[in-house]
């Protein structure tokens, strides 16, 4: 498994950035669309995380909304609703609360201090987990991707979220912006500290229901600050909300795209003869022109071949001119040979003039002796190799390659 799982922040916002407004009630954000937009993401996760303010609060259910996407998990051999995962440094959770309701896994991560208190009201209601004193991120990633949670949404609150991004923790951020304004300085926003602290006085403290978390190593340095920026992959209009996907994670663009490819490819309907791919093409503005992933339309797609199939008038349509000077990102080498279909992806690639090509795992030879990048380099395309992602792409075809393939 990756040393931590892929981790997608998922936030409302009002026009002018309020996560809530001031009431006791808690403000619809979001639109029905929306929802069940939020609702398609949860069933292509194996967990998801809220704070233990948000439990006490908010009281959700995190359960998957439309019975049939619970139904294509479990017929995956997943459970039909992802886990539940909460963090608290005081042990203060109500066993009654829907967040432990039978259905799904339980998972709370505990300070250590506070794992008395927490044994004694939840009992066996959760799995209780000691994350250390102060309460670490870092171990709580690492110890879910040791229990196989590959893929992780993070729903709030505030503070948690902000935690995420300033510890540079999350790969994907997807704000919904919602088209009112709240104007109340009392209601929550994203809870982000300073780029530095203000020189005259020492920093606000951290609610009381807030977790106490392990110290920033490096607080003062932001790592999504105007210096080094989100990528933006998506702007999309879903019912009234306008609904932003930005990529963070280290490594820049480049690594950020890539890693999405690779993600991509878990959507991919499980197959014993064929790889699970997937492939970002990206134009040379940074536009995000097409995504792809294996068998997402037919029986033999090839991710790299259903991205371009969507930049043509049809499949034998004319290409897009953006790809003449587009990158594409595949998850694995584009293949240079295959039986399923006349035309390898590497030819689909020379044909469309795409110029250069990024890729995360050599193709094992389980299927054929693949040699794309020697094909696509002899076609005078530029390949580049990331093998630091390797290991998440060889993890998502672990049912055909083994673990240590």
């Amino acid at each position: 498994m990756p040393p931590r799982p892929y981790v997608v922040l998922s936030c409302a916002t009002s026009a002018d950035g309020y996560l809530d407004d001031a009431s006791p009630q808690r403000l619809i954000l979001s639109g029905p669309a929306d929802l069940d937009r939020v609702d398609e993401v949860r069933a292509g996760c194996d967990a998801i995380l809220v704070g233990a303010q948000t439990v006490r609060q908010d009281n959700p259910r995190l359960l998957i909304r439309d019975p049939r996407r619970s139904a294509r998990r479990a017929a995956r051999g997943l459970p039909a609703h992802p886990a539940r995962v909460t963090l608290t440094a005081t042990g203060d959770l109500d066993p009654q609360a829907r967040f432990f309701a039978p259905g799904a896994l339980r998972l709370v991560y505990c300070a250590t201090p506070a794992l008395g208190r927490a044994r004694a009201r939840l009992g066996d209601s959760a799995v209780l987990i000691d994350a250390g004193d102060p309460l670490s991120l870092d171990f709580m990633l690492t110890d879910l991707a040791e229990r196989s949670m590959a893929r992780v949404l993070v729903e709030g609150g505030a503070q948690v979220l902000g935690e995420f991004l300033t510890r540079d923790l999350a790969d994907e951020l997807t704000l919904a912006v919602a088209p009112f304004f709240v104007a109340a300085p009392a209601a929550p926003r994203l809870n982000l500290p300073a780029s530095a602290p203000a020189p005259a006085s020492a920093p606000a403290p951290a609610p009381a229901s807030a977790p106490a978390l392990a110290a920033n190593p490096d607080p003062v340095a932001n790592p999504d600050s105007p210096a080094s920026p989100m990528t933006l992959a998506e702007v999309s209009r879903v019912g009234e909300v306008g609904l932003l996907r930005y990529l963070l994670g280290p490594g820049g663009p480049e690594h950020r795209y890539l890693r999405w490819a690779v993600e991509l490819s878990r959507l991919c309907p499980p197959s014993d003869s064929a790889f699970s791919v997937g492939a970002v093409i990206v134009g040379e503005d940074g536009e995000v022109l097409a995504t792809g992933f294996s068998r997402e339309q037919e029986d033999h797609d090839h991710a790299e071949e259903v991205a371009l199939r969507k930049l043509a008038a049809g499949k034998r349509g004319p290409a897009d001119p953006r790809l003449r000077h587009a990158t594409l990102y595949s998850s694995l080498v584009p293949c240079g040979a295959r039986a399923s279909r006349p035309l390898t992806c590497v030819q689909h690639i020379v044909a469309a003039g795409i110029p250069r090509v990024v890729f995360a795992w050599r193709e094992p030879p389980l299927f054929t002796d693949g040699e794309g990048a020697e094909q696509l380099r002899a076609a005078d395309v530029a390949v580049t190799e990331v093998p630091e992602l390797a290991g998440r792409a060889r993890a998502i075809n672990a049912h055909l390659v083994g673990s240590g393939a």
